[in-house]
């Protein structure tokens, strides 16, 4: 599971496959669902960080049509919603843009730490959703994120946006009550 991660993660696209693989096996070991999840997160994020330190490291090569402008404005809004977008990004299904984002980061230089957690989370959320509802329903746990999954994950997403945007209106409004604080 780790290995089959970190290849679609990195350099051997293998759409749907790992999840596919993830909850046959969790439907017939549903004990290790769990630690199945675990890896594959794990191993998504390993190859993710092999794309990204290969990007951060060449992006000056890549970047050198962008005008400085361009790289300011892009670096300025991945520093305000890097989180959440890598976040989201690693919630939804193939076909989406995943490695885009992960090539993005890199390329704008994207903070390690923050990079990994948002991966984390992300992608241990898809996961560990995806082999506990095989563990708990079986072969039709299957069937059903096969035809939902796009749906399902477009609703997580849009629940995780939701919830940055309020925390993000929210902190505004208390900053902008506190004695001194920005007006």
């Amino acid at each position: 599971m780790l290995g089959l991660s970190f290849l679609d993660s990195s350099f051997v696209p293998l759409p749907v496959f790992n999840d596919l693989a993830l909850m046959m096996l969790s439907t017939r070991r549903p004990e290790r669902a769990v630690i199945y999840g675990l890896l594959m997160t794990l191993g998504s994020v390993a190859g993710s960080y092999v794309v990204y330190g290969i990007t951060r490291g060449g992006g000056k090569f890549i970047w050198r049509k962008s005008t400085p402008a361009a790289l300011t404005r892009a670096q300025r809004w991945l520093d305000r919603y890097d989180f959440v977008a890598l976040m989201a990004c690693s919630l939804l299904p193939p076909p989406a843009p995943y490695k885009v984002f992960v090539l993005t980061a890199g390329l704008l230089r994207m903070n390690a730490a923050r990079f990994g957690a948002a991966l984390l989370v992300g992608r241990g959320l898809r996961f560990i959703t995806e082999a506990l509802l095989a563990a708990r329903y079986g072969p039709v746990a299957q069937t059903y994120i096969q035809e939902n999954m796009v749906t399902a994950s477009l609703a997580a997403v849009g629940v995780v946006l939701a919830a940055a945007l309020a925390y993000r209106w929210l902190t505004s409004r208390s900053l902008k009550r506190v004695p001194g604080g920005p007006s």
